[in-house]
């Protein structure tokens, strides 16, 4: 088994979802999916988009979309050893005048703690946490 070397943001896990999804975003999904892992924050996310949706099929195709694909595939990391590196670095914006979501920065610091590459859509939201390696996959 190949180790999670990218952190899926939400909007990039979503993204086989989407009604017309980003191609290149889906060929690098395919290409690395041996090495994805979403954090427990994203999973969080995913599910509580999940059941905001009325009863439907399309609830029914995400539901599978999230069980069969999304948790049978991708680790799914903790945030608690994170927590110390996300309060020191949310401390640190905090004094330099940035609030920055907490649900990013606990993003931030799974990815950071872990040694990997945060792959997300919303590059600009995450610009300001320190040593996070961040990509944008989308065309």
């Amino acid at each position: 088994m190949v180790s999670p070397r990218y952190l899926l943001d939400s909007n990039v896990v979503s993204e086989p979802t989407h009604p017309q999804p980003d191609e290149i975003v889906l060929e690098r999904i395919r290409a690395h999916r041996d090495e994805l892992a979403i954090g427990a924050p994203v999973w969080l996310e995913l599910l509580f988009g999940y059941h905001r949706l009325p009863q439907s099929r399309r609830r029914q195709e995400i539901e599978s979309y999230l069980e069969d694909v999304v948790r049978a595939t991708m680790p799914i990391l903790p945030y608690d050893a994170a927590a110390e590196w996300h309060a020191a670095e949310r401390a640190r914006l905090v004094s330099a005048g940035r609030t920055p979501s907490f649900i990013d920065g606990q993003i931030a610091a799974i990815a950071v703690t872990n040694g990997l590459t945060l792959v997300t859509a919303n590059v600009a939201d995450y610009r300001a946490f320190a040593d996070l390696v961040i990509e944008d996959w989308r065309s």
